[in-house]
């Protein structure tokens, strides 16, 4: 049984849409007074006054500090757009040479029985002095209500020797597949996979009865809250 055809029911979307507006009302705008009629009587002629000299104009430089009008500050930069993580991207997976590890687990202790996986692949690399040469990934290869069996990778470029009978060398899944990204804690990959399940429902897209996880961050050395995996569901 898919653990991914285990989430049928279909997720609810609610959304709330807010309109309208407030009209600004203007007063009209008054009416000018008449201009007095001219008076009857002549006005006196005007007293000789001596009109004094024009004020002598001030250039820029000699306005005191305290009137001086502050240039406007500059806009702040733009903010950063982060770019959505991708969900249903097709991909092309490519194999790699990978040291395996096979494994079963309950639900109940998934992530832990990974992590036990994924230590034991990696201190036989670190006793013999071979690195990494890529993410480390899980391959599920069934799965029902209590638990699952699954297949530890890691990609090597050199293979180790004297590997233990619950290991081998072999190559990781290729071939067209969808592209999910899931962000958090393992706790939370059931939302990740429900989520799937409806985007290959909505296309009306039939998976094969296997999918990878590969693990962006280190399982091994970032907290549980932090994963960042991959999920490629291989289409048939």
């Amino acid at each position: 049984m898919n653990r991914i055809s285990t989430f049928g029911a279909a997720l609810a979307v609610l959304s709330m849409v807010a309109s309208g507006g407030a009209a600004l009302a203007q007063s009209p705008a008054p009416s000018a007074s008449p201009s007095p009629s001219p008076s009857a009587v002549p006005s006196p002629a005007p007293s000789a006054v001596p009109v004094p000299p024009p004020a002598e104009t001030k250039s820029p430089a000699d306005t005191p500090a305290a009137e001086k009008v502050p240039a406007p500050a500059p806009p702040p930069p733009a903010a950063s757009v982060q770019t959505a993580d991708p969900f249903g991207e097709e991909f092309t997976l490519a194999p790699k040479k990978v040291v395996i590890v096979k494994g079963t687990a309950n639900w109940d202790a998934a992530f832990d029985t990974l992590v036990e996986a994924f230590k034991s692949l990696t201190t036989l690399l670190d006793k013999q002095g071979i690195k990494a040469s890529g993410n480390s990934m899980i391959v599920y290869t069934s799965t029902d209500d209590t638990g699952f069996t699954f297949l530890a990778e890691i990609p090597v470029e050199q293979e180790p020797k004297n590997l233990p009978k619950n290991m081998s060398m072999g190559n990781s899944p290729e071939g067209k597949a969808l592209k999910f990204v899931h962000r958090g804690s393992y706790d939370n990959m059931d939302n990740t996979y429900e989520a799937i399940t409806n985007h290959l429902d909505d296309k009306k897209l039939e998976a094969k009865d296997t999918f990878i996880e590969e693990y962006i961050t280190d399982p091994l050395k970032t907290a549980e809250d932090k994963l960042v995996i991959n999920v490629y569901v291989p289409l048939r």
